[in-house]
């Protein structure tokens, strides 16, 4: 018996309709571990090159988004900064997929449910090629920096510290 192939996600409608030149990777989903270096591992591609989307609130803006390199951690003190809130955290988990649309390991910043402020950390200019979640668990899409900036009209800045 063939394989079906897999339904396209939004995340590769959108990229298709704006004539985004892109490349899919699927790997096993471990749910013990939806972490992105786990991911990255199973693409074969370098951690920093996978940027996990994170969902958050400020206290004056509301929510919005943000896509940091998987092995560093979100700066929150930096990000609020950037975000123009005083203070902003993680939204709780069970918020994310009534907020976005999406699951714990499967949220991309493209084709959310409503459309939030993006803000992407400033090392991803340093790379030809990044990944994000395709909008589903155990498939990723890597495209260009400037795709993915210009998909969701994301704001470069300073968001991250190193553990």
């Amino acid at each position: 018996m063939k394989d079906r192939p897999r339904p396209k996600t939004n995340v590769l409608r959108i990229l298709e309709t704006r004539g985004v030149s892109f490349e899919t990777r699927e790997y096993e989903v471990d749910e013990s571990d939806l972490g992105a270096a786990h991911a990255a591992k199973a693409v074969g591609i370098p951690v920093e090159r996978v940027f996990k989307t994170l969902v958050l609130r400020g206290d004056k803006t509301g929510i919005f988004m943000c896509c940091i390199p998987g092995a560093e951690e979100l700066d929150l003190k930096a990000t609020a900064k950037a975000t123009g809130n005083k203070s902003c955290d993680l939204v709780p988990m069970k918020d994310i997929q009534p907020l976005t649309g999406y699951i714990r390991g499967g949220c991309s910043p493209i084709g959310v449910k409503k459309a939030y402020p993006v803000y992407i950390d400033e090392s991803i200019v340093l790379f030809e090629s990044v990944s994000i979640s395709a909008g589903e668990r155990g498939l990723q899409v890597l495209l260009a920096p400037d795709d993915l900036i210009a998909a969701v009209d994301a704001v470069l800045a300073p968001l991250t510290f190193v553990p």
